[in-house]
């Protein structure tokens, strides 16, 4: 259950205060304990205290961030370069590419991968742009096989499919283990429409071919919009019936300027509607705790499809990613605008060390949810007050105004004073917790907690922002 770094310091880590569940409970803040870490490292038996009513984290703490949520999941993207030109992604003439200098190596890639690796990522996906503009694509993926030798379980990647069907066979010999083929239409015209390129058959063509070399189950992400493809729903929930095919269902959400209104959302509601008319028995199949998909299947079909609510229904409180962009910098959140230069700190020449207590700021530094969610929670929230109340309005002479910002005003106040009130927690914990201080053993010296205190300063100016 228990792992130890290269450092030789023990990974896992438990809460003993008895505030513990209620924090837990009411603000996500786990609290470590040192006897737990030092029982481990030393090899002592533990007496019967230490594990009574006791909640075990089997996992690293440098990689947990401070609502508990521990991230195995890396996204690193190869490439900004992409073969086609999807109207929600980016302009017909493209964006501007960063200078290849300013990009990671080969080599850089392969370093932070074992990096991370080595410290709890159990999961590496492979994106872009379109990763399979990298020539050497296939050596990135064999040189990541190695790294499962130190924990690694699964290499995936997402690709458009288009030059797919060239590289599969290559690639499954690397070692790649699971792919996702973004497909948002199955008509020819519409795919040229949506992707301002033709080759709808070469992705067919794509499909088959891992099919075939063992690529089971071959996953399908479909953004789904309305007027433009939703009537197509039904079409991708029928390419199960005889293919083991993971058709997964995206909700449109905004990314960077893709002109995002909810005009063209479908929601999650909207597509199950439409399919459970033509399929009323389709089953709802059991979700992993990490999912980001909620998994259903039609009886006798081979395959299964999903949905992924990044709208209506997030997924940030179980949100376990990280992702590494194709010029070196650490986001946390897909949405959020923190971001570390590992790249830098690579080139910098910095002590593996210091690398990794920078990373592990940024992730205890991560948000609950991402600013999307958390103002259409709020308007959703309003919109519910105001249905309930809106007819007592006028009897209790309540003002309309008062009714849409009063429910926002008490939301942003118990938000604040539940930030204001974990800031202080983990300001007060931080000293005695050995997530902030894994990479070295407890000491008495003075020196040692001047460090700590060093490193309280970093994470509450990171916290802070």
């Amino acid at each position: 259950m228990f792992t130890y770094s290269k450092y030789g310091v023990f990974r896992g880590c438990k809460s003993e205060s008895i505030l513990a569940p209620l924090l837990r409970a009411f603000l996500n803040i786990y609290l470590y304990d040192y006897d737990e870490i030092t029982l481990k490292v030393n090899h002592l038996k533990p007496s019967k205290k230490y594990f009574e009513n006791v909640d075990v984290l089997p996992f690293s703490a440098f990689l947990t961030d401070k609502y508990g949520r521990h991230h195995s999941y890396l996204r690193i993207s190869l490439t900004e370069k992409c073969n086609l030109r999807c109207q929600y992604c980016m302009p017909e003439d493209g964006v501007k590419l960063t200078p290849a200098e300013h990009l990671l190596t080969t080599k850089e890639i392969i370093t932070l991968s074992s990096m991370f690796v080595k410290n709890g990522i159990k999961k590496i996906r492979l994106t872009g742009g379109e990763p399979l503009i990298r020539r050497d694509l296939p050596h990135i993926v064999r040189e990541m096989d190695h790294l499962k030798a130190e924990g690694l379980e699964t290499i995936a990647m997402t690709t458009n499919g288009v030059t797919l069907y060239r590289v599969v066979s290559e690639l499954k010999k690397a070692g790649l283990d699971l792919i996702n083929i973004s497909l948002d239409t199955l008509v020819p015209q519409k795919y040229t429409f949506i992707s301002r390129r033709n080759g709808l058959d070469k992705v067919m063509k794509s499909i088959q071919k891992c099919l075939e070399v063992g690529f089971r189950p071959l996953k399908i992400n479909c953004v789904v919009m309305k007027n433009l493809n939703d009537d197509e729903i039904c079409d991708f929930v029928q390419l199960t019936q005889n293919m083991d095919l993971d058709v997964r269902f995206i909700e449109f959400m905004p990314f960077d300027e893709n002109r995002w209104n909810y005009d063209k959302m479908v929601s999650y509601k909207e597509m199950m509607k439409t399919i459970t008319a033509k399929w009323p028995d389709i089953q709802k199949l059991e979700d992993g705790l990490s999912d980001t998909s909620k998994a259903f299947k039609v009886p006798g079909f081979q395959g299964q499809i999903g949905f992924i609510t990044s709208m209506t229904d997030h997924f940030c409180g179980t949100c376990n990613r990280l992702r590494i962009t194709a010029n070196g910098n650490l986001k946390v959140c897909l949405f959020g605008n923190e971001e570390l230069s590992l790249k830098d700190l690579l080139r910098s020449n910095l002590p593996e060390e210091e690398i990794l207590e920078k990373i592990e700021i940024a992730v205890k530094g991560k948000r609950k949810q991402h600013a999307v969610s958390f103002f259409i929670s709020l308007f959703f929230v309003s919109y519910s007050f105001l249905l309930i109340f809106y007819p007592l309005s006028s009897s209790l002479f309540i003002p309309f105004s008062f009714l849409f910002i009063f429910p926002l005003f008490c939301l942003f106040f118990l938000s604040f004073s539940f930030s204001f009130l974990s800031f202080f927690i983990h300001c007060f914990s931080f000293l005695l917790s050995p997530q902030y201080s894994q990479h070295e053993k407890p000491s008495n010296d003075l020196d040692w907690w001047m460090k700590k205190l060093e490193k309280t300063t970093a994470f509450i100016i990171q916290y802070g922002k």
